[in-house]
């Protein structure tokens, strides 16, 4: 008996050291609770909070890995916090959160909770940059890395990443400099995905997102004005851009078959020098013009503004269909402004211009034209 005690006090630690060692990597961060008043009270004071519900303490192992890891990169931005449901104390906790963890395969679950009240089950890729992406801005938009399609694009997140993917990569480059949030990067990347899928093995097609300041010096080095910016790099060296940015993945295909630089423009004649029923102002005779008829729509735009060009017909045809019929006059404005308060006497409607992706920004589609021209028949009669 008296061998058996070494024995069985090695068996105890044996049993017990991987629990230890599975604590031991749990971030200090992320705050385990078991108390409805201390989750209740954790919610009202903080704005931003992810929570890890488990069915035991081993299912949360490898999530809690990963949030530790999570916690220190959104300190000071969002709360991790972690309720074990197996624990007795915590069930009642589990209930009133309405967690259910019943089914068999269902081992987890991450709620989010914004300004004291619940928002919305995670339900994102479970990787450290997705997450961490997620609580630095709840409401915006997943990672591009995170739709399945996109998994033979290159996905780039410092300019280490860049540096290293110029130096190694002896296939033709083409890389998508882009913002999260602009619309016609979003279009094109469909494309630009099912493109690296049918070139991968010959070509290489990578995103990076440099809306941030810290990509000041890539976004100056290659010209990035606006998103998308697309460059071409033949081993590390950048030749010229990819301006075909209504391009589908077959354009792209087409076009690294023979790269070439982008062809010079033909200058645009100005929409002022083309005639028509609209009126086209400047600052100087805005003000006399509007005071002197009492409908105007103004037509805001810029030369550059891909949605103002596809505007400008219809606009063309509605100017045209009012011509001469009531006091309606179309006018072109060739950049934004502010409205003084004096104008409040005429009736304005603008349609604003969108400044393409070059800055974020609300952009709601202008009312179709066929319904603005029975509208200012109404008002001009």
């Amino acid at each position: 008996m008296a061998r058996a005690g070494p024995a069985w006090l090695l068996l105890a630690i044996w049993v017990v050291l991987p629990l230890w060692l599975s604590s031991a990597k749990v971030s200090s961060l992320i705050e385990r609770i078991s108390d409805p008043k201390d989750l209740k009270k954790l919610l009202r004071t903080r704005n931003n909070v992810l929570v890890l519900y488990s069915k035991s303490e081993a299912a949360a192992e490898n999530h809690l890995r990963l949030l530790s890891t999570v916690a220190q990169a959104v300190k000071g931005q969002g709360t991790i916090c972690w309720v074990d449901c197996g624990d007795a104390e915590s069930r009642k906790l589990c209930k009133k959160m309405k967690v259910d963890l019943s089914p068999k395969d269902k081992k987890v679950e991450l709620f989010h909770y914004q300004d004291g009240a619940f928002h919305t089950e995670y339900n994102r890729a479970v990787t450290f940059k997705s997450i961490v992406a997620f609580l630095k801005d709840p409401k915006g938009p997943p990672l591009w890395e995170e739709d399945p399609g996109a998994k033979d694009v290159v996905h780039l997140d410092s300019e280490k990443d860049f540096r290293r993917l110029l130096k190694k990569e002896e296939k033709p480059l083409l890389i998508m400099f882009y913002a999260p949030w602009c619309s016609m990067c979003k279009r094109m990347m469909p494309h630009f995905q099912k493109a690296a899928t049918q070139l991968r093995g010959h070509a290489v097609l990578a995103g990076m997102n440099v809306y941030s300041s810290e990509f000041e010096n890539i976004k100056e080095e290659y010209s990035v004005r606006g998103f998308p910016t697309i460059c071409y790099f033949e081993k590390g060296r950048f030749l010229f851009q990819y301006d075909n940015y209504g391009s589908t993945a077959e354009d792209i295909l087409e076009w690294l078959k023979n790269p070439q630089p982008p062809q010079p423009q033909v200058p645009e004649t100005p929409w002022a020098d083309e005639g028509g029923s609209v009126y086209h102002l400047t600052d100087e005779d805005f003000d006399q013009f509007v005071k002197e008829h009492s409908s105007v729509l103004v037509m805001f735009h810029a030369p550059w503004c891909g949605h103002c060009k596809k505007m400008k017909p219809e606009f063309e045809k509605a100017a045209e269909a009012l011509h001469g019929e009531a006091d309606v006059s179309f006018l072109s404005f060739p950049s934004p402004f502010s409205l003084k308060e004096s104008l409040t006497g005429g009736i304005i409607m603008t349609l604003p211009y969108k400044p393409c992706c070059s800055s974020p920004g609300p952009w709601r589609p202008a009312v179709p034209l066929c319904a603005q021209v029975e509208h200012l028949r109404q008002m001009g009669s």
